[in-house]
C-alpha cells in the first residue's frame, strides 16, 4: 500500500476548502490534459539537464485543486526534460518532469529552493506543495520556511502531470479494493490471483520495456536535474514516507550535491520486499491496537466502544454475507471496510471518523465507510481514479527483484494472519501484483551516503505505514543520519508540533542538527 502522508494532506485540504467554501476536490489528475495548463510545456519549453527552468505563472493549479491560491503566495510552473534512461542518456528519448514553484511575497534573505516529495510512490509533489503553501495554521509549512525558501513540488516520472502511468481500468481498481482482504478459500484466493495477473498483463501490454524506467533510482537522477534547473548549487529536500527512500537514493548517488535533507517517515532500504511488507503489517496492527485502546478509554467519542476491534471485524464478517449498498449501488464489502480502516489510521483525527463510519454502517448507512475508503483510493465521485495506484505499482515493482511466488504469498498469508490478525493476511496478498509484474527490474542502492552532510531522519512512534523502527535503520545505513523522534500517532511528523517544527526548521534554515536523542512529546 502507498507509503504517503496524503491522508494528512487531506485533513489540511479539508480545512482550506472549508475556508474557501468549495467542495473537496480529487488529488491528482489522470493525465496532462486533466487540468488546464497543468504542464508548463504548454507555455514554455522544458529545461534540459544543466539549463535553467523557464517559469510561467500557473494560478490555475491551486484554483483547480482548492478553489484559490494561498494569500501572499505566487505560483509558477515549469518542466525539465530528463533522459528516459539515465544509463543511456544519449538516445534522445525523454520524459518531462513537471514542477511548481511557490514563492511568498514576504520572502527575504532567500536560501534557495525546498524540494518536496510526498511519497507514495505515486503522490503528486505539485499538489502537496500547493496544500503546504496555506501556512502552519492549516497544517502547512511555517512562515519561517516560506519566507526563506521557494517551495518546489514536482511530480516524479510516471506520476500526475509527468508522463503519468495509466494502465489499470476503473473496473479493476474497484474489484481490487472491494475484494475480500483475507481470501481463505482456494477459489477466493485464485480469483484475486487472476485479478492481479490481469492487471500486470495489461500494464505490460501498454508499456512493455518502458516499465523498468519508472524505478526509484531513475527518479533520483531526475532530482538532480531539477536541482540544476531551479539554479541551486546544492539540494535542500523534504521527503515524506516513500519520499525518504527517494531522498536516501539521491543521497547515495549525489552526496556532494546535498545542502540539507529531511526524511520524515522512514522506509528501510535494506529490507527485502517481504520484510518490508511484514513491517507494514506490524505497523498497521500496532496503530489499530492504539485506536482500539483510545476507543475504550474515550468511549464518549467512540460510538463502537468498548470493543472497537470486535465491531470492525463483525462489520467485515457481515459484509461478506450481506453487504450494505450505498446510494450509487456500490456494495460496502469487507474489502471497502478494510480500506476505510487503513485510511483512518494515517492520522489520529481519523480514529473518530472510523468509529462513526462503522457505527453508521450498522444502521445501514455506508457513506462514512466510502468517504474514508475513497479518500485513500483517490476514487472520484464518477467512479474513476487518479493514477496514484498505477504509478505506485509501476515504481514498487520496478524496484523489486525479489517478489515472492504465488505459493509463498499463500504461505505467508496464513503465517502473518496469526501474528497480525487484522493486517497480516491482506499485506501478504498485497505483494501479488509484483509477483506477476513484467519487465526487468532496477533495484535501488542500500548503502552509505559517503561524503554527505548530516541528514535528519524523523520518525513517529505510532506510525502505521512506515514503522518507527525504520528511523534508526535508515539513519544508520546512510552513515550521516540523525534521528528525531515524535512520540505521536499517525503517518509522518512535520509540521505537527512546536518541538518538531523548531527542530526541523533550525536544520533547514541554519543547518543546526537536532540534539542527539531528541524526543518530541505528542502535543
Amino acid at each position: 500500500m502507498p507509503r504517503t502522508p496524503r491522508l494528512v494532506l487531506a485533513a489540511l485540504l479539508a480545512a482550506v476548502v472549508a475556508t474557501a467554501g468549495c467542495t473537496l476536490p480529487v488529488f491528482a489528475p489522470d493525465s496532462d490534459e486533466a487540468v488546464p495548463g497543468a504542464t508548463a510545456g504548454a507555455k514554455a519549453p522544458p529545461a534540459v539537464p544543466g539549463t535553467q527552468a523557464q517559469w510561467a505563472p500557473c494560478p490555475e493549479i491551486p484554483q483547480d485543486l482548492i478553489g484559490r491560491g494561498a494569500s501572499g503566495m505566487t505560483y509558477d510552473c515549469a518542466s525539465v526534460a530528463v533522459p528516459r534512461d539515465w544509463a543511456a542518456p544519449k538516445t534522445g528519448q525523454t520524459y518531462e518532469v513537471a514542477m511548481i514553484r511557490i514563492r511568498s511575497r514576504t520572502q527575504h534573505d532567500r536560501i534557495g529552493s525546498l524540494l518536496i516529495n510526498p511519497g507514495g510512490p505515486g503522490g503528486s509533489g505539485i499538489d502537496t506543495a500547493v496544500y503546504l503553501s496555506f501556512g502552519q495554521a492549516l497544517g502547512g509549512l511555517p512562515t519561517e520556511i516560506t519566507d526563506r525558501f521557494d517551495m518546489v513540488g514536482f511530480d516524479p516520472r510516471g506520476v500526475g502531470r509527468s508522463n503519468p502511468v495509466k494502465c489499470i481500468s476503473n473496473e479493476d481498481q474497484d474489484a481490487t479494493f472491494a475484494a475480500v482482504p483475507d481470501p481463505k478459500t482456494e477459489a477466493e484466493f485464485q480469483e484475486i490471483v487472476a485479478l492481479n495477473k490481469g492487471i500486470a498483463g495489461d500494464c505490460g501490454d501498454k508499456y512493455g520495456a518502458e516499465l523498468p524506467l519508472f524505478s526509484t533510482e531513475q527518479a533520483a537522477h531526475d532530482m538532480d536535474a531539477i536541482r540544476a534547473a531551479v539554479g541551486d548549487p546544492k539540494t535542500t529536500y523534504l521527503g515524506y514516507s516513500y519520499g525518504t527512500l527517494l531522498g536516501a537514493t539521491y543521497a547515495q548517488l549525489y552526496p556532494g550535491k546535498i545542502r540539507a535533507l529531511v526524511l520524515d517517515g522512514a522506509v528501510n532500504p535494506k529490507q527485502d520486499f517481504v520484510a518490508g511488507s511484514e513491517s507494514q503489517a506490524k505497523g498497521f496492527e500496532r496503530a489499530f491496537t492504539n485506536f482500539t485502546k483510545w476507543c475504550k478509554e474515550t468511549a464518549g467519542k467512540c460510538p463502537i466502544a468498548p470493543d472497537a476491534r470486535g465491531a470492525v471485524t463483525d462489520a467485515m464478517a457481515k459484509a461478506d454475507v450481506s453487504p450494505v449498498k450505498g446510494d450509487d449501488g456500490r456494495a460496502a464489502t469487507s474489502g471497502w471496510i478494510f480500506v476505510a480502516v487503513i485510511s483512518s489510521l494515517y492520522t489520529e483525527s481519523g480514529w473518530q471518523q472510523l468509529a462513526k463510519a462503522v457505527d453508521k454502517l450498522q444502521t445501514g448507512d455506508p457513506s462514512g465507510i466510502f468517504d474514508l475508503a475513497d479518500q485513500y483510493a483517490d476514487r472520484k465521485t464518477d467512479g474513476s481514479y487518479s493514477n496514484l495506484f498505477d504509478a505506485n505499482l509501476a515504481v514498487n515493482c520496478a524496484d523489486t527483484e525479489d517478489a515472492p511466488s504465488v505459493e509463498k504469498v499463500r504461505q505467508l498469508q496464513g503465517e502473518w494472519r496469526k501474528k497480525y490478525p487484522m493486517f497480516g493476511a491482506p499485506l501478504a496478498i498485497g505483494m501479488l501484483p509484483c509477483t506477476f509484474w513484467p519487465g526487468t527490474k532496477d533495484p535501488y542502492p542500500a548503502g552509505p551516503a559517503t561524503g554527505a552532510p548530516p541528514i535528519v531522519v524523523v520518525g513517529t512512534t505510532g506510525d502505521p505505514a512506515t514503522p518507527y523502527e525504520n528511523t534508526a535503520e535508515l539513519a544508520s545505513m546512510l552513515g550521516t543520519g540523525h534521528v528525531l523522534t515524535w512520540e505521536g500517532e499517525g503517518h509522518t511528523a512535520y509540521p505537527s508540533t512546536k518541538c518538531i517544527v523548531d527542530a526541523v526548521d533550525g536544520y533547514l534554515i541554519d543547518l543546526t542538527v537536532p540534539k542527539e536523542g531528541l524526543r518530541c512529546p505528542p502535543e
